[in-house]
């Protein structure tokens, strides 16, 4: 089993600071399909597409002071192995984060 990580180093520092923190951003891929109008059924990713055999988990993430939702994150399950997707809600961007080889 390997794993491959999309996510960027930052820096951090011992200080506390109230500056806005960007989140990592992973590989942009292009949703081809959506079941129900909400959960991936087929991607594109390096030019090779994935269709989905199950979507393992859903969940959202949202900025707590505001109440606004900035992702719709997915575990999925293809043949390939499991990916997590999300959906950058603001840019209607779709991106992958991490890829788990079965």
């Amino acid at each position: 089993m390997s794993i491959t990580l999309f996510r960027q180093n930052s820096k951090q520092s011992g200080a506390r600071s109230h500056a806005r923190r960007r989140r990592p951003q992973g590989e942009k891929i292009r949703m081809e399909a959506k079941r129900f109008g909400y959960f991936p059924q087929c991607f594109i990713w390096r030019g090779r597409r994935y269709d989905v055999h199950a979507v393992e988990r859903c969940w959202t993430v949202s900025h707590r002071w505001l109440w606004e939702v900035e992702r719709h994150c997915f575990r999925v399950r293809c043949a390939e192995g499991r990916f997590e997707l999300y959906q950058d809600v603001k840019k209607n961007s779709w991106h992958v984060e991490y890829f788990e080889r079965d």
